[in-house]
């Protein structure tokens, strides 16, 4: 079995690394690593050595790897979406616990008091910290993925009357949302009639500065919101002024800067979201798997940049990867090659994702070297891996 080595960027949890086979080595050499595990240290800049064949994240944002330049050199990218998914859920719950109720403004009063005679201080006191309570009150859940639709469910046991949209919900996490919650289908409808709103949607162009001006002019006077995904899909101006006029009660995030931490009525956490144990176990079980499969079998899930693709465990001798540009005919010049070789081909499949695609290729016979360097010498080819059964 091929010896393969496996460089950690960042500590990744015992519980994930413990996966890998006999044939794989932890090493702190980047440069001479199959695969590269990282949490949130900046690769942006980063050389990537050619060696190097997969990156896994242990998390679901990639906006700390250098995507365009994996992809043209054949370097697969992997996340684990979901993952975190029960931890996100349950600091977003806490978040609206502590907007509505002041509980962050209750506990710094409490460290102010002097210890001599505090009790008389509290009972006095603590009426100007008193609340709301989130039973009956409406929440707006925008995006019902792996931690909208927790967030959901959670609010329904809360007895909060939730409001869901998600035009791209998937089969699966539709399955799983309770029936309570209603499905509205504009992001205004859910604007206007909610008092928390909470976002759980990818940074993409088409969501960046999602929530703005315009949306938040058409929400309820004091509504509260929260963000627990990505900074830039509210436009943060927007929210200050919103916060300044009253219009915003409260604005809960995860996302610390310069402007944000100068808000009135806003709660920041640094960035708790995924940090637990649990997390980070998960995350680490999920990408270990992940790249392992892929450099053992060729598989590809849950990557970023190139299309999910699988033939399963390799049962014929060789089986063959190849990423390429996701142009027309290639796959007729690969398996043109395969022919003149005289290979032949047993099973195959391909798969695109935007401009990349790969396609698998099992063959009955050990794979010639000259063959390889020739497929990899090809227009539009960006990597080629023969893998032997063991």
């Amino acid at each position: 079995m091929k010896e393969r080595n496996v460089v950690c960027i960042n500590p990744i949890s015992p519980k994930g690394l413990e996966r890998f086979g006999a044939n794989y080595t932890i090493t702190k050499d980047a440069c001479d690593a199959d695969c590269w595990l990282v949490r949130s240290a900046d690769l942006l800049t980063s050389e990537l050595p050619p060696r190097l064949r997969a990156i896994g994240r242990a998390g679901a944002g990639v906006n700390n790897i250098p995507l365009d330049r994996c992809t043209q050199q054949g370097i697969v990218v992997f996340n684990t979406p979901g993952a975190n998914a029960n931890a996100v859920a349950e600091m977003v719950i806490a978040g609206m616990l502590m907007a509505s109720r002041d509980i962050v403004g209750g506990v710094n009063w409490l460290r102010t008091l002097e210890a001599s005679g505090i009790a008389a201080a509290v009972e006095k006191g603590k009426k100007n910290f008193a609340g709301t309570e989130l039973r009956g009150k409406k929440l707006g859940v925008i995006g019902l993925g792996a931690i909208g639709h927790l967030v959901a469910n959670v609010a329904v046991s809360l007895g909060m009357e939730v409001y869901g949209y998600d035009p791209y919900i998937s089969v699966n996490y539709a399955w799983r949302l309770s029936r309570a919650v209603r499905h509205v289908e504009s992001l205004a409808d859910l604007l206007t009639q909610c008092d928390y709103i909470t976002i759980h949607v990818p940074l993409i162009d088409a969501t960046r500065n999602m929530i703005g001006a315009e949306q938040i002019a058409m929400m309820k006077d004091g509504v509260i919101l929260l963000n627990f995904s990505r900074d830039t899909l509210m436009d943060e101006d927007a929210v200050g002024q919103a916060l300044q006029s009253g219009k915003v009660r409260k604005f809960v995030t995860e996302f610390a800067n310069e402007k944000n931490i100068l808000f009135p009525n806003t709660i920041i956490t640094p960035h708790l979201g995924a940090s637990t144990e649990e997390s980070e176990e998960n995350c680490a079980v999920m990408a270990v798997d992940e790249v392992q499969d892929y450099l053992n079998n060729g598989n590809i899930a849950n990557s970023v940049n190139f299309p999910a693709i699988s033939l399963g465990a390799i049962r014929t001798p060789t089986r063959v990867v190849v990423l390429h540009n996701n142009v027309p005919g290639i796959i007729s010049k690969i398996t043109t090659l395969f022919s003149n070789f005289g290979f032949n081909i047993e099973q195959m499949i391909s798969a695109s994702r935007g401009h990349a695609a790969c396609a698998l290729f099992d063959v009955g016979q050990a794979m010639q070297r000259e063959f390889a360097m020739q497929l990899s010498t090809r227009e539009d080819i960006l990597k080629v891996r023969v893998i032997q059964k063991d």
